[in-house]
């Protein structure tokens, strides 16, 4: 009698089994699925059981509702800027959340259905491959509130779009729309909104009837050289940011961010 390997229960994910394909849903769609504290926390978990998981052999990973993630929650970044120790603190889970993505054996399909920024970005762009709807848009704008990308941003665009490119985006924050980010190779494919679940079923399906040891293993392969140069740069990258968070020009940004949501109310 075969026994199934019940799925774990998440504050801030959904998590469901359709035909050996695991999706992992971040569940916070009346934010656009913005990371707060217990997001970074169940991130760092996930994929952990998305490895050991002996009943799947793909994940698609994707947001709830109209985005795929907004990047930080305000209310999260106005506790960090005050606190900056708390900032200190999550550099672990940043890190956990990062190399489990990369350590991850399975193909990680990124269900992009909805704009991507920030760290929504870097999330996406850390899966091996991005559909995404041709609504969306995608960017990385920490130096508009005065961060350095340190979260893997300045890691992962330069590997996926050279470093000219990526210095043009990261350098200004300007967002992409999906289109134009599958025109320079930042994301794989951008469909329609109402094809999207259909394109990827279609890759998953694709991937599944080949052997599952070869698509793993060269999977693990691929990642050889971009696990080198994460584990190299996240470090710097995450002090860097950790710096720029008790920076003058990040207090400003988020005094600025206060008062526009206080005059959205």
């Amino acid at each position: 009698m075969t026994t199934t390997i019940a799925l774990p229960d998440y504050e801030t994910l959904v998590l469901e089994r359709q035909d050996r394909v695991l999706t992992i849903t971040m569940n916070r769609p009346e934010l656009m699925n913005a990371v707060n504290l217990k997001l970074h926390e169940e991130l760092a978990e996930v994929f952990y059981f998305a490895a050991k998981d002996t009943e799947s052999d793909v994940v698609v990973f994707t947001g709830a509702g109209r985005a795929f993630s907004a990047g930080g929650d305000l209310d999260h970044i106005l506790s960090n800027a005050a606190n900056p120790d708390l900032f200190d603190e999550e550099v672990r889970l940043a890190k956990r959340i990062v190399f489990s993505m990369l350590d991850l054996d399975k193909p990680l399909v990124c269900r992009m259905n909805g704009h991507a920024v920030g760290l929504g970005a870097t999330l996406a762009l850390f899966c091996d491959v991005i559909f995404a709807a041709d609504t969306a848009k995608i960017g990385d704008p920490h130096v508009a509130v005065g961060l350095v990308a340190g979260d893997g941003g300045a890691i992962i665009w330069p590997q996926l779009i050279g470093l000219a490119r990526a210095k043009e985006y990261l350098l200004t924050g300007e967002l992409l729309s999906a289109p134009k980010a599958a025109e320079i190779g930042l994301i794989n494919h951008c469909v329609p909104a109402d094809q999207l679940d259909e394109a990827v079923a279609a890759f998953c399906d694709r991937v599944q009837k080949g052997s599952r040891n070869a698509v793993r293993w060269t999977k693990v392969l691929l990642n050889q050289e971009l696990n080198r140069v994460t584990h190299s740069l996240l470090d710097t990258g995450l002090a860097y940011e950790a710096v720029s968070i008790r920076s003058e020009d990040h207090k400003n940004a988020v005094k600025a961010m206060q008062a526009r949501a206080a005059e959205k109310k």
